[in-house]
């Protein structure tokens, strides 16, 4: 150890996107190595969680947890990482929302485990034989973690010093995030309030957009490969979904400038609690009928609505799970 400031980061329930976007960061990288110690990084090197046990509370300065919390083994981490580390910050979408590790939350663990190990087409288990969280072999026991029910944010967990939503956040805006801490550390500036939301802004996608908003009324929605959008309409008043009145902005729209609809992941802007229910209320606003049943019409355009209104937030949400029918509820 050299007496740097110590960095660590952690990969829970996500798909390891946001450990990417760090390395995206390219020749900054070298400034990130030259500023702090990297204790714990499993992603790129073989670091043990017995060593991270062994430190003394607070000895990582800051941690960049990813991932949604599903298992019991993401909870130990969780806990571990806000006993060791001074700053904890939900790093991505999965940390900060739940994302898509969070969509789980439309059914069960009893019904997910039933499809995969007994229904999939993919699967050959003629027993019907699923995983257990102990398993007694003649050299003693085997134990994997145990799969949550409920999928839940990390904050729902344990206290977030700060949190950088995306899907991976954007590698402009994580070099931004890591540049400031670098800074703080050594200036001694004071660390921006506890809680908030670093690397994004409090407006809306929309506002960064460079589209043309026409303020049309629509009629239909239609599915982004059903039609060829225009370069410079708004993707909205062409009849496409597209999320950006209800997320935050920071990512650049880039998506969006790229004829892709925005789906939600830097989460719901400043103000708003429910990123699903803002988009509700923007697109009450447009839809162009006043007949319940045209409305209806309407509405039945929106392909899986709690998976496109949701896709990023549902854990997160006001919601944080959908209702499960009576025989997959678990104790």
């Amino acid at each position: 150890m050299t007496g740097k400031p110590t960095l660590a980061m952690y990969w829970a329930a996500s798909c390891g996107g946001c450990e990417i976007s760090i390395l995206d960061i390219e020749e900054h990288i070298l400034d990130v190595d030259a500023a702090f110690d990297i204790v714990f990084f499993p992603c790129i090197a073989d670091f043990k969680t017995k060593d991270v046990e062994a430190m003394e509370d607070g000895a990582i300065t800051v941690t960049l947890f990813n991932g949604a919390i599903r298992t019991s083994e993401n909870e130990h981490m969780a806990k571990l990482l806000r006993r060791k580390s001074k700053v904890l910050v939900a790093y991505g979408s999965c940390a900060h929302e739940g994302c898509i590790p969070g969509l789980a939350n439309t059914t069960s663990r009893a019904a997910i485990f039933d499809f995969v190990y007994r229904q999939s087409p993919s699967t050959d288990n003629p027993e019907g034989l699923t995983p257990q969280t102990e398993t007694r072999m003649p050299e003693g026991a085997i134990t994997i973690p145990s799969l949550w029910n409920t999928v839940k944010t990390l904050g729902q967990v344990v206290d977030v010093d700060y949190f950088v939503p995306g899907c991976p956040p954007q590698s402009d805006q994580a070099w931004k995030v890591i540049e400031a801490v670098i800074d703080i550390l050594k200036s001694g500036k004071p660390l921006p309030p506890r809680g908030a939301v670093l690397g994004a802004g409090s407006k809306t996608c929309c506002d960064e957009c460079p589209r043309e908003r026409r303020e049309k009324r629509i009629t239909r929605f239609v599915r982004p490969h059903e039609i060829i959008p225009g370069s410079h309409e708004c993707l909205l008043d062409q009849g496409i979904l597209c999320l950006g009145p209800a997320t935050r902005d920071g990512c650049g729209a880039k998506c969006v400038i790229a004829g892709v609809p925005c789906r939600g992941c830097y989460g719901a802007p400043g103000g708003a609690r429910d990123q699903g229910a803002k988009m509700v209320s923007a697109l009450a606003s447009v839809i162009d009928s006043e007949d319940p049943a045209e409305i209806d019409r309407i509405l039945d355009g929106i392909v899986d609505p709690v998976g496109t209104l949701y896709r990023f937030s549902l854990a997160h949400s006001t919601m944080q799970r959908v209702a499960v029918a009576d025989s997959d509820r678990e104790a």
